[in-house]
């Protein structure tokens, strides 16, 4: 704790000038110390989805005079640059299994802005979103009386997921700093990393991750430790894998459902139920096809992006994002549907539909095509199309096809929009040059 404090005010004192500081330290202790240094100081974090050439000039444009503040070379992407100092950090910013928390957090007041946290870019260009201090602490403290972290012991959590993510923002940084709990600085990437680390932090401990990553550290074939809680969200699980998780890590699998718009908002064990539970004070209001959020921590009603199905005053089904629908030629289908058929084929290591560009004469049926990347290096576009015919209609089939080495995933596995049609502009571009 003295040491979390000391970085804290040493790291607030030597901000230049400035309002807003861009936080893209890698390392999550460093990030730690650097949000609250931001706070402490009367600065606002801006937290990007992706460090990005193009998202950096967009908070260029955001904010003028921010500042990127980063524990890595060449992160800036022509803003202004501060590295993280070194000096004064012991071992806790810079050893894999350390850990920092405080519960110290009355001396900040609640409705100070804590974060612009920006959106992923995976329907559109990337937005702003504000953040309070106050609403982020009272959501992740309920968020700990859910998972069981409300009791006597210190759990130690690890994650995979970047700290700038909303996710991984409230799940593995302001969970264990509001409610006295251990984090760890490192982010393990490949299954075997994140096997080793698990190993070395104390129980109990818990796995912040999602279900590209879990996926992968199931198909890796690496022994897995046991851990007393597994979290995971961005996207949901199949009860079977998510059984599969739970056989694996000898652990508890919860899912949390949120947005970057509203944070987290429900949770629910799919092992046991495929209901979300909404947190106290959320509630949810259809309107049509949409569905509202407001109340509780959520700082504005918000339309959610997803297509959901109310089961009880505070319960709720979940039927896939409203952008996925696909409706050609009168027919209907799902973007997590068609991704479910091509990831299932034999020899498809990774692959993903996604909307085309609508044109001007788009038909009155709906979207006129979807486009699909894949890599499966073993088969070619013959073959692939074969099987895809097996299992969807004729006119899902993808137009085009994107063979890639390996597909533009963010850190949490979501693929912006843009980059994906992007991959589509330059393979139709090659094709006819």
């Amino acid at each position: 704790m003295p040491q979390f404090l000391g970085d804290v005010h040493r790291l607030a004192r030597s901000f230049p000038p400035c309002t807003h500081v861009l936080n893209a330290c890698v390392d999550r202790y460093h990030f730690t110390v650097a949000l609250a240094a931001a706070l402490l100081s009367g600065r606002t974090s801006l937290l990007p989805s992706s460090q990005a050439p193009d998202m950096m000039r967009q908070l260029g444009a955001f904010a003028a005079d921010v500042i990127c503040l980063t524990d890595e070379p060449e992160r800036g992407h022509g803003l202004r640059c501060m590295a993280y100092p070194r000096e004064g950090v012991d071992a806790c910013a810079d050893s894999t299994t350390s850990f920092c928390a405080t519960n110290r957090m009355a001396l900040i007041d609640e409705g100070q802005l804590l974060a612009y946290v920006f959106t992923s870019g995976s329907t559109g260009a990337p937005l702003p979103y504000r953040k309070s201090f106050g609403r982020l602490v009272a959501c992740v403290r309920e968020q700990a009386r859910r998972l069981g972290f409300a009791g006597a012991h210190r759990w130690a959590i690890l994650a995979t997921v970047p700290p700038q993510h909303m996710y991984g923002l409230e799940a593995s940084v302001l969970l264990p700093l509001a409610n006295g709990h251990a984090l760890c600085a490192e982010r393990p990437f490949y299954p075997a990393d994140v096997a080793a680390a698990l190993e070395r932090v104390p129980r109990p401990r818990a796995l912040i991750s999602t279900p590209v990553h879990l996926r992968a550290l199931l198909a890796s074939g690496v022994a897995l430790p046991p851990v007393d809680l597994v979290l995971s969200s961005t996207a949901p699980l199949p009860q079977q894998l998510a059984a599969e998780i739970e056989g694996r890590f000898d652990a508890r699998l919860l899912e949390i459902y949120g947005s970057t718009e509203t944070g987290q908002i429900a949770l629910r064990r799919p092992t046991q139920t495929a209901e979300w539970c909404l947190y106290p004070g959320v509630s949810l209001e259809p309107e049509g096809e949409a569905s509202w959020a407001s109340g509780g921590h959520i700082e504005q009603r918000t339309r959610l992006q997803d297509v959901l199905e109310m089961t009880g005053k505070d319960r709720f089904l979940l039927h896939g994002r409203a952008t996925d629908l696909v409706n050609i030629a009168g027919k209907r289908s799902s973007l997590a549907y068609l991704n479910y058929q091509l990831n299932s084929i034999p020899g498809v290591e990774d692959g993903a539909f996604f909307h085309v560009e609508e044109s001007p004469q788009r038909s009155h049926t709906g979207i006129e095509r979807v486009a699909a990347c894949v890599v499966a290096p073993s088969l070619d576009a013959t073959r692939l199309l074969m099987a895809l015919r097996q299992r969807i209609d004729a006119v899902f089939l993808p137009r085009p096809l994107v063979f890639v080495a390996q597909l533009p995933r963010n850190g949490t596995g979501k693929l912006p929009l843009t980059t994906l049609r992007s991959l589509a502009a330059r393979a139709k571009s090659a094709a006819t040059g």
